[in-house]
C-alpha cells in the first residue's frame, strides 16, 4: 500500500515550487525544515541570479559594475556549466545571447533552474526513509529510499493541450525536464540564429541529475529538427520530443504512452497549485512536467 504524500508551495523565482514527501519525515519539523531550507537557498540563488533585479550579481556582472574574480564560486561554476552546454549543443545552446543593440547580454537562466533546485535538494537527502519529489516549474528531481517502493510517476504534458498528459515515466532516483513555450511563449532560442527554432513543440528529458536534465532539455529544443538525433547522443539521456505537428519521438522506449485526458481516469488528479506545474493523487505519486521557465 503507497504511503501517504504531504503537499508544499511556495512560489520564487516567478514559478510555484512544489515538494511531495511520503515516509518518516513526510510531516513533521524535520520535514517542514528541510523544506525551509529548500525555500530559503533558492529564494539566495534568485538574489545572485535573477535578470529582473537590478542589484542581482549577474545583472551588475552584465553591466560591468563587477568582474568575474569578485562574483561568489556559484557564478563561474553556473557560467562554466553554460560554456560546457554550448560546446556540447554545438552553438544552440547559448548564456550570452546579441541584442538588438548589437550588445551582449548575460543570461544563465537556462541553466540556473535544473542547476538550483538540484542543489536545494541537498536538504531533503538528509530526511532519512523519506522519499521526496522536489519540482520546480514542471522540472522535478525525485528519490525513493526503497528500490522496491513504488515510484514517482511523472506525467509529460501535451505542449499543444496542457490538459492533457501524452505520456508516463516512473522515477525512482533521478530527474525529469521539460522545454517548451506552452507556458511563456517564445522565450526560448537558437543561439546559433537568435531566432526560435522550428518544428518542435516541447522537449523533454530523463537524466540522473536535473542541472543536466534542464540544460539537455533546453538543448534539444533550440536544436529544433535535430532534437531527438542529438538527444540520442547524450549518453544516459532518455526523452520525449513533441513536433509541431502533434507527432512523438520516443528516445527509449521506457515511456509508458498516453495520450492520456487530464479529466480521465488514467490522470493525474487533485487541486493543482498556479502555473499548473504539479500535481499529486494520494493512491499513486504522480506529477506533471510541464514547461515553465524560471522569471531569474
Amino acid at each position: 500500500m503507497s504511503r501517504p504524500v504531504q503537499r508544499y508551495v511556495e512560489h520564487v523565482m516567478g514559478m510555484p515550487i512544489s515538494l511531495a514527501l511520503r515516509g518518516r519525515h513526510a510531516d513533521d519539523d524535520a520535514g517542514r525544515d528541510a523544506w525551509a531550507e529548500v525555500m530559503a537557498a533558492l529564494h539566495d540563488v534568485d538574489r545572485v541570479f535573477s535578470t529582473y533585479r537590478e542589484d542581482s550579481v549577474v545583472s551588475r556582472l552584465d553591466r560591468g559594475e563587477v568582474q568575474l574574480a569578485d562574483c561568489p564560486p556559484e557564478v563561474i561554476e553556473v557560467l562554466g556549466l553554460g560554456a560546457r552546454a554550448e560546446r556540447e549543443s554545438g552553438g544552440a545552446f547559448r548564456i550570452r545571447l546579441a541584442t538588438a543593440d548589437g550588445r551582449t547580454r548575460l543570461d544563465p537562466s537556462g541553466v540556473v533552474k535544473g542547476w538550483a533546485v538540484e542543489r536545494a535538494a541537498r536538504a531533503l537527502h538528509a530526511l532519512e526513509d523519506t522519499d521526496f519529489c522536489l519540482s520546480a516549474g514542471g522540472d522535478m528531481v525525485c528519490r525513493t529510499r526503497d528500490a522496491d517502493a513504488e515510484p514517482w510517476r511523472v506525467g509529460i504534458e501535451d505542449p499543444h493541450d496542457p490538459t492533457r498528459i501524452i505520456a508516463v515515466v516512473p522515477v525512482h532516483n533521478g530527474a525529469v525536464a521539460t522545454s517548451g513555450t506552452a507556458h511563456r511563449g517564445s522565450h526560448l532560442v537558437d543561439g546559433r540564429t537568435g531566432r526560435a527554432p522550428e518544428g518542435v513543440a516541447s522537449v523533454t528529458v530523463v537524466a540522473d541529475t536535473l542541472t543536466w536534465a534542464d540544460i539537455d532539455a533546453t538543448a534539444a529544443y533550440a536544436l529544433g529538427p535535430e532534437a531527438a538525433r542529438w538527444l540520442r547522443t547524450r549518453p544516459g539521456r532518455r526523452g520525449l520530443v513533441v513536433w509541431a505537428d502533434g507527432t512523438t519521438t520516443l528516445v527509449t522506449d521506457d515511456l509508458v504512452s498516453g495520450p492520456w485526458d487530464a479529466s480521465g481516469s488514467g490522470s493525474p488528479a487533485g487541486p493543482t497549485p498556479a502555473g499548473g506545474a504539479t500535481s499529486t493523487r494520494p493512491d499513486s505519486p504522480t506529477v506533471a512536467s510541464s514547461s515553465t521557465p524560471p522569471r531569474t
